[in-house]
């Protein structure tokens, strides 16, 4: 994906989750974030948007901290989200392509990293505001999803913060069903997991691996982002559970 698909994706994706939060209220509890309610999603997704703009529109070459939730409610609330997921979409939207301003994953470059890193931060929360009103998610793009994998395997998962770790090695082969190029082998040890795709390295697809996560891209994006089940686990299912137990991102 290029950087305007990010955008694209962002801009769709931040709309739909204020449509979710308004249609289910502020009050409701939040499906796939337990102990959340929706207020506590729209606020946590807001302050990102803003943490993620000022880096983008203030060129900062090195971390600065978020500027904390905001003590709004109701409508209030949903206003100044809205506003802040605007300026995050025109400032990535008209930035230049040589942007330097720090980063916190290898991508192409700084401006590709922002614009990728919040368009999965606000699908998947998009999502999870969705989970207040039950039912189906809108659906994700198989690109999006595709992209998103990659993120999270290759991404944040390659850091040395990543707590997903075995004691002996172990190979975890993670496969979206509906995209023939979608194929990653995560290899697991007492380091942090290495993950290559199929496309990018000398992968064999077929060799034996302890334990395969497999479905359809969007489905798997979220599993992965333990929002949803696995698809399906052929192999050890513990590696299953060690991922559900030890991979969640959170907030520092």
């Amino acid at each position: 994906m290029e950087i305007p698909e990010f955008v694209e994706t962002l801009d769709r994706e931040g709309r739909l989750l204020v449509a979710a939060a308004v249609e289910a209220g502020v009050e409701a509890k939040v499906a796939t974030c337990p102990g959340w309610q929706v207020r506590d999603l729209v606020r946590h997704t807001g302050m990102v948007h803003r943490w993620a703009t000022a880096f983008v529109a203030e060129e900062y070459t090195s971390y600065h901290p978020d500027g904390g939730l905001p003590d709004l409610d109701e409508d209030e609330l949903l206003t100044w989200f809205k506003e802040g997921h605007r300026t995050l979409v025109d400032t990535l939207a008209g930035a230049s392509p040589d942007l330097r301003c720090w980063s916190f994953l290898p991508a192409p470059s700084p401006l590709a990293f922002w614009a990728r890193r919040q368009a999965h931060e606000t699908t998947v929360h998009r999502v999870d505001a969705e989970s207040a009103l039950g039912g189906e998610a809108t659906v994700i793009p198989t690109d999006v999803a595709v992209d998103g994998i990659d993120e999270l395997l290759r991404g944040f998962h390659g850091r040395s913060r990543s707590r997903v770790r075995t004691e002996e090695p172990r190979v975890l082969r993670v496969r979206a069903t509906d995209r023939p190029d979608a194929v990653w082998t995560v290899r697991l040890s007492s380091r942090p997991p290495l993950s290559e795709r199929g496309e990018h390295a000398q992968v064999d697809v077929h060799a034996e691996v302890d334990c395969e996560l497999a479905g359809p891209a969007a489905r798997l994006y979220l599993a992965l982002w333990n929002r949803v089940p696995f698809p399906s686990v052929t192999g050890d299912p513990s590696l299953a559970g060690l991922w559900r137990e030890t991979s969640g991102i959170t907030w520092s």
